[in-house]
């Protein structure tokens, strides 16, 4: 908490079970949001409210039969879809939910989310090219393509961060937001990180990885069952961490909006149960962003994903590195 740090294993297992069960709330909020925006009834069927209707998916997948083709590389195809997943699992052990909560707190934690960032990627690549189908491979390509593309910029973005920190920790990255969020002192990399997340989650209108209109489902149109399952979870965990990164790199992460100059002094318990409200309630919003934008924004041309990425915002976010490395070094030297 406040003076003592919240014990490491409670957190990691009260984080992990959230996650999971987050993915099954975030399908549910994705329905009826989708439902409201396109004035239609959404799921209502199964419990109140169709409340329960994420548990019958989970059921359905259960039941279904686990197909595997024939001419695949059955090893591969089958460990595919355990990638994403435990990638989205690792990444919580470095994010803070309040002071003195969190799992752990490494010197490079900035490095890790990146390495692990990347490992994703594999996965979906694996799985698309095991499948030994021509929809798939096409779908792990643009995969690879498009997160290694987008990998750039969002580095970059965290880069201009830590120069505000000066610390690879992320521990130190929520606590230095206590007086200002670098939303407001790091705007463009903020702007620049967010596009990148939505892009590295594979959501609209950058989902060509999938994109059902031309490759029938992209890099999962050979899986069935709970491999299935286990992509469909790992796309709403990842929309769910990434929601928790922008929280904490630039919406300040568990601070209120210049707490430092107004924000009384509080009991460690009180200040705790603040901190993880606060937190939850900005993740929540930027899961509703994720939602709203999907079902608001048409898809891209593969090439103006592409061209977004190489020619619009790897130059913008290496200019606003350097700019504010020269500011801050002008800053200091005075």
């Amino acid at each position: 908490m406040a003076e003592a740090e919240v014990n490491s294993y409670l957190v990691l297992g009260i984080s992990l079970f959230m996650l999971l069960n987050s993915a099954a709330l975030t399908v549910y909020a994705e329905r009826r949001i989708a439902s409201f925006i396109q004035n239609r009834v959404g799921p209502n069927r199964v419990g109140p409210f169709g409340l329960f209707q994420p548990l019958a998916d989970v059921v359905k997948l259960l039941l279904k039969e686990d197909v595997t083709p024939i001419h695949s590389y059955r090893f591969i195809h089958t460990i595919a879809p355990i990638i994403p997943v435990v990638t989205a699992l690792m990444t919580i052990a470095v994010i803070p939910f309040g002071e003195g909560i969190y799992v752990t707190d490494i010197n490079a934690g900035v490095l890790y989310l990146l390495a692990v960032a990347s490992l994703g990627v594999y996965g979906v690549t694996l799985a698309g090219w095991a499948s030994n189908s021509k929809y798939s491979l096409l779908g792990g390509l643009r995969a690879a393509a498009q997160m290694v593309s987008y990998e750039l910029p969002l580095g970059m973005a965290l880069a201009s961060v830590v120069l505000f920190v000066g610390s690879l920790s992320v521990v130190d990255v929520a606590a230095s937001q206590e007086y200002w969020w670098y939303l407001f002192l790091n705007p463009l990399g903020a702007i620049i990180f967010i596009i990148a997340a939505f892009a590295e989650s594979n959501r609209t209108p950058f989902d060509l990885v999938e994109a059902e209109q031309e490759l029938v489902g992209g890099f999962h149109t050979e899986y069935s069952s709970m491999k299935f399952g286990m992509f469909f979870l790992a796309e709403y965990m990842h929309v769910v961490i990434n929601s928790m990164l922008i929280t904490t790199f630039f919406f300040g992460s568990y601070h209120l909006p210049f707490a430092g100059y107004w924000l009384p002094e509080m009991s460690p318990l009180a200040k705790a149960i603040l901190d993880v409200l606060v937190f939850t309630a900005k993740t929540i919003f930027f899961i509703f962003v994720f939602i709203w934008v999907r079902w608001t924004i048409p898809r891209f041309k593969y090439n103006q994903v592409m061209n977004l990425g190489w020619s619009k915002l790897l130059p913008l976010s290496i200019l606003n590195f350097f700019v504010i490395a020269a500011i801050l070094f002008a800053l200091n030297a005075a």
